[in-house]
């Protein structure tokens, strides 16, 4: 099992980093910025049978989750309508059908089902480019990521992923609000995951997620850890102290990184691959 699609920022490179800071066991598993889901990928292998709360703010992913939760059937026939037409055309001819679907998500969504929008994101995040989230005027305030490498050869996406993740989240509670929203499923028994937009990020919240909504973030650790609850959060070290000034009683661990995408460092001629330093803030007492 792996993400359902790109995600710029996803943990799954940084999981093995992560590694000794997992915990081994939890009842509870509560993750309230999901994006790709690396983490719950994780926590879902190492104990299938237990409680998962899934949240984002962004309903254009959670439908996609809800979709292949609840409606897989209609999903993946509206991936197929879209798809084996894709899948024969050339290049160019595949960039304007990116763009005319595109166009039909940002304007005309409003005449379908739930699950054929769904299904229809789906299809231009799998095609568009890089994993980036980009929203635009032009694309009615909804997703207007331009048109990827178009290069698929036998599948837009992979089916048999998206069966794993149908019976991953029967086991799941997904929810569309806010990260405070989440703290009452908040337990003793619960891991808790953050994976927040990183400073000075734009995000799909719409505005920037600024240093006093980061404190936000941090209180929700620490309201989790006062609960007895294990939790980490991830983000990024720009240099200025502003997470170590406010650890607390909580552990700081760092990690390089290189930003292949979404962050990357302007050059002449481009971009280029930005080296970066991410935190991990621990608090609570691994189980």
């Amino acid at each position: 099992m792996k993400p359902l699609f790109m995600w710029a920022g996803g943990k799954t490179r940084l999981i093995k980093k992560y590694d000794t800071h997992l915990p081994q066991d939890f009842d509870n598993y509560v993750e309230p910025f999901l994006g790709a889901g690396a983490m719950f990928i994780w926590a879902y292998q190492q104990n299938p049978d237990r409680v998962f709360h899934l949240s984002d703010l962004n309903d254009g992913i959670m439908g996609i989750y809800r979709s292949v939760k609840d409606d897989l059937e209609n999903f993946l026939a509206r991936l197929d309508e879209l798809s084996q037409p894709y899948l024969l055309k050339n290049k160019e001819e595949r960039k304007a059908f990116y763009y005319t679907i595109r166009d039909l998500h940002a304007f005309h969504y409003k005449q379908w089902p739930r699950t054929k929008e769904a299904a229809t994101l789906y299809f231009l995040m799998k095609t568009g480019f890089n994993g980036i989230w980009q929203v635009n005027k032009n694309t009615n305030g909804r997703f207007g990521t331009p048109s990827g490498l178009l290069n698929q050869k036998e599948a837009v996406y992979d089916r048999e992923n998206v069966l794993l993740w149908h019976e991953a989240l029967k086991k799941c509670k997904l929810y569309c609000a806010d990260f405070k929203e989440m703290q009452p499923v908040v337990d003793d028994s619960t891991f808790v995951f953050l994976d927040p937009p990183y400073r000075g990020s734009f995000t799909q919240y719409g505005v920037d997620f600024d240093d006093e909504i980061q404190q936000s973030v941090i209180d929700f650790l620490n309201d989790g850890v006062s609960k007895g609850a294990y939790c980490l959060m991830s983000n990024r070290d720009v240099g200025d102290n502003f997470f170590e000034s406010r650890v607390g009683n909580n552990e700081m661990v760092y990690f390089d990184v290189t930003y292949t995408a979404g962050r990357r460092k302007k050059v002449e001629g481009g971009y280029e691959a930005k080296k970066a330093r991410e935190i991990l803030m621990i608090g609570g007492t691994k189980k």
